[in-house]
């Protein structure tokens, strides 16, 4: 596993519930802003074998971007965490986690 892959990996496990955060703010605290991608493919890959909380991860503008079932399943998680949702949008000035140091 690359650092960058681990560094992913604990910044995810660190949203709190009732928090988001963007691929590239990930990207960015993880050492490599240009990586959002990146951490779309981690999430993917990784998520179930390191019980990631995928669900407090959107895209820059808020939004959910998962496609089919899935999308209802994070929109339903995130809702139960106490986020309101406007569509698929999540106000990230209410909602977004700001983390006080990098990883």
């Amino acid at each position: 596993m690359t650092a960058f892959t681990a560094a992913v990996l604990r910044i995810i496990q660190d949203i709190p519930s009732g928090k988001v955060m963007t691929y590239g703010q990930i990207a960015r605290l993880a050492g490599n802003p240009r990586a959002a991608r990146q951490v779309v493919r981690i999430l993917h890959s990784m998520s179930d074998a390191h019980r990631l909380p995928w669900h407090r991860v959107v895209n820059a503008k808020g939004q959910i971007m998962i496609a089919d079932e899935a999308k209802e399943i994070q929109m339903l998680s995130l809702e139960s965490e106490g986020i309101e949702l406007r569509g698929h949008l999540v106000d990230l000035q209410q909602y977004q986690f700001h983390p006080d140091e990098i990883v």
